[in-house]
């Protein structure tokens, strides 16, 4: 099993989400999250004053998936949040060595 972690860009959720639907990812966790990599902040205007934003808002989803799906799920989750804008995000691929679903008490893959 593997653990995806991609960072993107907030208005782009809903796509990566049909994405991964679409290729059978059911279940995902969605945190608001902020920071910086590359893309070092911007500066905006409040009431007339300038200011330096250095950590950017993004989303985070995070997606458990068997590992003959996780290939497919990290190229989708590309194609979707891809702008070809500094900024895009990350995607992070981890082992994940278990699953426990809580109710039933189900292990590994039959957990996700």
């Amino acid at each position: 099993m593997k653990l995806i972690i991609a960072i993107i860009k907030p208005y782009k959720l809903d796509e990566v989400k049909a994405a991964l639907a679409e290729i059978g990812v059911g279940g995902m966790t969605v945190t608001e999250v902020k920071g910086h990599g590359r893309q070092k902040g911007h500066t905006e205007m409040y009431r007339g004053a300038e200011y330096f934003v250095d950590f950017v808002a993004k989303v985070q989803v995070m997606a458990a998936v068997p590992d003959d799906v996780a290939e497919g799920a990290v190229a989708a989750i590309r194609a979707a949040a891809r702008t070809d804008q500094i900024g895009d995000g990350k995607i992070f691929l981890l082992d994940l060595m278990d699953a426990v679903r809580i109710r039933t008490g189900e292990r590994g893959e039959e957990a996700l």
